[in-house]
């Protein structure tokens, strides 16, 4: 941010439940709040992302009510928190957000929108990126963050690149959205370098998201306006008013606002970036010996190559083990072939429908 630049209001999104890191994370105590790739939750490391009061105000928090403890650890005293009664996905969660910082901080406040779960290794190149991303903002458009792929990942949305922004430099059209492509989609994005992972973080007024909500989703854009309205203010925190949040629509950002609204602008980045969405992506972060297997815990690997072997407490032994993934949390086993870890998803729900027959 250059000098005399306002400052940002930073939104940190914690209602995720993580569940494709089962068995580490739970409902109860889900992965943002976990120190999977150091000494520090994710959650923390979001809070010390935008903690420099020249560039950020105080942040704002929407998390699970049930998260409330969780949330409150290493938060600002002058912090706010949103904590959600019922879950309602990203668009209402953001839509709440821009609500509370138009009335702190007027309507063309700029939030800078992000998940509490991603790993940035850089931050140094992330405040860049959100520097490059303000005049746009500024401009009325809404501003999404992408990352060059280098990779053909199936589990990511994509971002086709358009015309480059005359009046914010740095800053492209983006020219639509992908969903979750199959491979060969995938392989084709990642060689014709027009294609950028869609990061899930966001950069833009509060009116100028708030007008999209209404135009592109009224009927959310009229039941978050009453939860606001009819919620339970207890200094900093607030809940919004249940009965309104439960009759909302349960839609993502990107579905409900982002893929249909005309001013969508993407700043190409890369600070070191991970969604941390599956124990395939924890295991590429992770440090790994001359024979790429990275162990945590009790685990003792012999003549194994390529595993990830995490355990929270019982003694795990591998023997002549290869391209797998194991995880023990308390007496909970995960075992799958490296590669497959965005189907723990599917394995939980069959675990569900096993445990209901």
């Amino acid at each position: 941010m250059t000098s005399g630049a306002p400052r940002i209001v930073p939104v940190i999104l914690s209602g995720g439940a993580g569940t494709r890191l089962w068995p580490l994370s739970t409902d109860q105590h889900p992965k943002q709040f976990l120190p999977l790739t150091g000494a520090q939750s994710l959650y923390h490391a979001a809070l010390d992302r935008v903690a420099d009061g020249t560039r950020f105000t105080a942040p704002m928090v929407v998390a699970a009510a049930r998260h409330a403890g969780l949330c409150r650890t290493d938060l600002p005293n002058d912090a706010t928190l949103i904590l959600e009664p019922v879950a309602r996905n990203t668009a209402p969660a953001i839509a709440m957000a821009a609500l509370a910082a138009q009335s702190q901080y007027g309507p063309d406040a700029v939030l800078l929108v992000m998940p509490s779960d991603h790993v940035i290794a850089d931050p140094a190149a992330f405040h860049a990126a959100v520097a490059t991303g303000l005049a746009a903002a500024q401009a009325g458009w809404l501003v999404t963050f992408g990352i060059r792929p280098t990779a053909p990942e199936t589990g990511y949305g994509y971002l086709a690149l358009g015309e480059p922004l005359v009046d914010a430099p740095g800053a492209y059209a983006v020219a639509r959205f992908v969903e979750k492509p199959p491979l060969a989609d995938a392989t084709a994005m990642m060689d014709d370098g027009q294609h950028l992972w869609n990061a899930g973080i966001f950069l833009f007024r509060a009116d100028a998201l708030l007008t999209e909500v209404a135009a592109q989703a009224p009927a959310m854009a009229a039941a978050t306006r009453a939860a606001m309205a009819t919620g339970v203010y207890d200094g900093q925190q607030m809940t919004p008013g249940i009965a309104a949040l439960t009759d909302c629509p349960s839609e993502s950002i990107d579905y409900a606002v982002m893929e249909h609204a005309g001013r969508v602008a993407t700043v190409p980045m890369a600070p070191g970036w991970s969604d941390v969405g599956s124990w395939d992506a924890l295991a590429d972060l992770a440090a790994s010996d001359g024979a790429g297997n990275a162990l945590q815990g009790r685990v003792t690997a012999l003549d194994c190559a390529g595993v990830h072997i995490v355990s929270d407490g019982p003694q795990i032994a591998a023997l002549g083990l290869t391209d797998l993934i194991v995880v023990a949390s308390g007496d909970k086993l995960l075992i799958l072939p490296r590669g497959r870890s965005q189907e723990v998803k599917a394995l939980l729900a069959a675990m569900a429908k096993d445990a209901d027959d």
